[in-house]
């Protein structure tokens, strides 16, 4: 499925525009699923829960959606905040196995 947080073909990094509100193209996105392991993947594949980062905020350095947990968890946020504005909170919970939001957060 398509990303329900971001167009692949407008060639911005998703943490670059976020992080640094840099919108240019880059020449190399990855695919980042939002929710991973094995079953996680699948539902983020399946509701649209991916993001593209060039390779230095995907994997390549200590700086990525990968090896940083405060990225990792401001993409989790955006993610269950744009998939419940179709979608109850229960059904979040109960498809990822936990709230990501932080408290009072809606």
């Amino acid at each position: 499925m398509k990303s329900i947080l971001h167009k692949k073909e407008d060639h911005t990094c998703f943490l670059c525009m976020i992080l640094k509100e840099d919108e240019s193209k880059k020449p190399v996105l990855h695919e980042h699923h939002v929710f991973y392991g094995t079953s996680n993947r699948k539902n983020s594949e399946k509701y649209g829960l991916k993001v593209y980062l060039c390779p230095p905020h995907h994997n390549m350095s200590h700086d990525s959606a990968h090896f940083n947990k405060d990225y990792d968890e401001i993409l989790k946020t955006v993610a269950q905040k744009t998939f419940e504005k179709d979608h109850t909170r229960e059904e979040f919970i109960s498809i990822f196995g936990k709230n990501y939001l932080p408290e009072g957060m809606e």
